[in-house]
């Protein structure tokens, strides 16, 4: 046989393969050309309707809805250098207060937990979640472990979460994302927010067709699939589950909500709800452009679709780790899924089921389609520029069948590369929308080779449930906060204190007594160089203040509700910012809230230790005797104390100051992470003390209540006490312990 000969079988095998991927390629094309022409019917049609009547989003409505509790899980395994940015970022910026954030770590992996016990030092809303069994098992195991924290956290705090956020290390996440969620989470059982990934260096394909896949797909096709179907598929990121949902996922699981063998738990999550009748819900919300901050800031980013409320993160950047991803991708959602998801009745729920299998088969065919216009290309150019050759295309001219697969295709090429464009377009510009026309092949490769390994590694096994979790690094774009200093170093570098006294104090400070407490009540520094170093301490700025000076105008400025809510008083204004101290920082959300209640800028500072709590007694629940300037008064006009004696008197009782919320936190009778979180429940039941609230809710027994109030009384030493003990020729300042 001539080569000659070899050539004709090989032309002839490359018609009938061309012939069998252009067939496959129709269907497909018709399939995607049902989802763009449902999508633009139905969005023209919003247009003339729905949209003339009511506007695409309204914040007010999400800043007016009560606040309800919620929940974020964060799965954490060798997350070095990114779970405490993550966390950080969250618990600083978003517009919300009343959450918490559960990060599920290993007993075998110290380095992250280290870095969790980093944030956790900076924010008691954040919790370690160490789970049972060494790593890596599964993402699903480890949100597991992190829902059986969180019920042992709303056992201990009395309270119910409404909402359960799926979020990973690496998630940048929108500071009005918990206001969306929980604007709708009495309504809907599980809610999906876009995803957009960042973009990198503009010729890092790898990364940047993630951007184009994502844009269009939660652009335009699950917005179709919840309109059709009702169904939303969790992205595993950005999604909220209803507590009712989580409860039939707890009881179907036999107390394991996530299927433990599943790579892609959350996949079948959304199709288990659908099915016991729940309510879902995709959900692309437009806010003002001053709150989105992480809108793109490129020509041509549409004003609306570029501000919706999303998911930002780096994807992979390089071949290898992006195939390794995608394999998982498609093991979990193909070949898993097609062994526990089975056809229903419901064809709509049928059709996206298909539209989700047909994915591996869909890449293979994908990249022969290239390899054979590649091939095809190349003998058209020959046969242009050689005109004695052979007219070997002639092969596939002579069947009318295959001329109309032909342009049929190309139509469907052309519609995809458009549809890739205008939403790659729409959230990241011109530039990112005709980067994605080249990248389209780039993707294509990809996934052939993502599909190759899946299909590999399930022969391999068996069973596509025996394939094991291949987690993905991760990256975040933020700085990590810094690490506290300690209280007496930053002493010593002001000044204030020498190594030989720290050392010292350290040494005599009797059991139970703060450092900070011991260090002004005996005489080591004063309550305002201590009160300038916990500013520091706190990367906050500092004002000194005496409560009992302040002006009942200015007080009239601070409401109750949200002075003892916040623990915080009125200091000064500056034109109409009004500037609050606070015995310890005041997180920027804290004062975007604070402002929203004033109707005026807010500007927090740390001012000098006690006097909030002071202030708050004489001007707030008009206790006249927090003022101890009577009683100093008269013991400088009789003469008996010095002028440092009075000083450190002064000290000794603004320092001593112990709210009844600290000493509970204090004498170990709750967490402080369980107090912040009561203190929110609590602020809307002022005709009630704290501690019979407390007790009241089975928060705490009626013999933990009175022990804190026993060891509030030992350490908030009064005036009076002070000065008997001064007058008594005792060392009145440090006997107090």
């Amino acid at each position: 046989m001539s080569w000659f000969d070899i050539f004709v079988f090989y032309l002839y095998g490359l018609k009938w393969l061309a012939i069998a991927v252009m067939v496959i390629l129709f269907v497909f094309g018709l399939d995607d050309l049902f989802i763009d022409f449902y999508y633009w019917i139905r969005n023209l049609y919003r247009k003339l309707t729905v949209y003339r009547k009511y506007d695409y989003s309204d914040p007010d409505k999400l800043l007016a809805e009560p606040e309800k509790p919620l929940a974020i899980m964060v799965p954490a395994w060798h997350e070095v250098g990114v779970v405490d940015k993550m966390a950080a970022n969250a618990a600083a910026s978003l517009d919300y207060e009343n959450y918490q954030i559960f990060i599920g770590t290993y007993p075998n992996d110290p380095e992250t937990q280290a870095e969790v016990d980093h944030v956790v030092e900076h924010y008691p809303n954040v919790h370690k979640v160490i789970c049972a069994e060494p790593g890596p098992t599964s993402k699903a195991d480890c949100l597991n472990n992190i829902i059986a924290s969180i019920i042992e956290f709303e056992k201990k705090t009395k309270i119910e979460f409404s909402g359960y956020i799926l979020h990973d290390a690496e998630d940048v996440i929108s500071s009005m994302e918990l206001r969306l969620f929980n604007y709708l989470i009495a309504r809907k059982d599980m809610i999906q927010l876009p995803v957009y990934p960042f973009p990198q260096k503009w010729h890092d394909f790898t990364a940047a067709h993630y951007l184009d896949e994502f844009a269009e797909l939660h652009g335009k096709d699950i917005v179709v699939r919840e309109s059709l179907a009702g169904q939303v598929p969790s992205a595993g990121v950005g999604t909220c589950f209803s507590r009712r949902a989580i409860l039939q996922l707890l009881k179907e699981g036999d107390g394991l909500p996530f299927d433990v063998r599943s790579l892609t738990e959350d996949y079948d999550i959304g199709f288990r709800l659908k099915s016991w009748g729940m309510e879902e819900i995709f959900v692309r919300y437009p806010v003002k452009l001053e709150q989105a901050q992480l809108r793109e800031k490129q020509a041509g980013v549409s004003e609306r679709h570029g501000n919706v409320v999303c998911v930002r993160e780096y994807f992979p950047t390089t071949f290898r780790t992006s195939v390794r991803q995608k394999t998982r991708w498609i093991i979990g959602i193909i070949f898993q899924g097609s062994r526990k998801l089975k056809w229903t009745k419901n064809w709509r729920i049928n059709y996206f089921l298909w539209r989700d299998r047909r994915g591996a088969l869909a890449n293979i065919v994908s990249f022969l389609a290239m390899a054979l216009f590649i091939q095809l290309l190349i003998i058209w150019v020959i046969e242009q520029y050689v005109p004695s050759t052979y007219r070997v295309l002639s092969l596939f001219e002579d069947h009318p069948t295959i001329i109309f697969l032909l342009y049929a295709n190309l139509f469907f090429l052309i519609n995809r590369l458009f549809q890739r464009f205008y939403f790659a377009k729409q959230y990241y510009g011109w530039f990112q929308g005709f980067m994605s026309i080249a990248r389209i092949f780039w993707g294509t490769l990809i996934n052939f080779t993502a599909s190759l390994r899946a299909i590999k590694q399930v022969v391999q096994h068996g069973d596509p449930r025996k394939v094991a979790w291949d987690k993905t690094s991760h990256v975040f774009p933020v700085v990590a906060p810094p690490r506290k200093q300690p209280l007496g170093s930053i002493l010593i570098g002001n000044g204030k204190l020498s190594e030989a006294e720290l050392e010292r104090a350290l040494l005599e400070r009797p059991a139970g007594i703060r450092l900070g407490v011991y260090l002004v009540t005996a005489g080591f520094v004063g309550l305002d160089d201590l009160s300038e170093a916990i500013a520091t301490q706190e990367y906050s700025a500092f004002q000194a203040s005496d409560p009992f000076e302040l002006e009942q105008q200015l007080i009239d400025q601070l409401p109750a509700e949200i002075a003892f809510r916040y623990s915080i008083i009125p200091l000064a204004e500056e034109g109409k910012t009004l500037i609050v101290g606070r015995e310890y920082g005041l997180s920027p959300v804290a004062e975007a809230a604070i402002s929203r209640k004033l109707k005026r800028p807010i500007r927090g500072c740390v001012t000098t230790q006690g006097a909030v709590t002071l202030g708050l007694r004489y001007w707030y629940m008009n206790d006249k005797e927090a003022d101890p300037r009577e009683f100093l008064n008269q013991a400088t006009a009789k003469g008996t104390l010095s002028a440092k004696d009075i000083r450190l008197l002064r000290d000794a009782y603004f320092i001593r100051q112990l709210p009844f919320g600290s000493a509970l936190v204090q004498s170990r009778a709750i967490d402080s992470a369980v107090m912040t979180q009561v203190m929110m429940a609590y602020a809307r039941q002022r005709d009630i003390r704290l501690g019979d609230y407390l007790v009241q809710e089975g928060i705490i027994s009626e013999h933990q209540r009175d022990d804190a109030l026993a060891y509030q009384q030992r350490h908030q030493i009064e005036m009076k006490e002070l000065l008997a003990e001064a007058v008594a020729g005792q060392p009145g300042i440090t006997c107090v312990f």
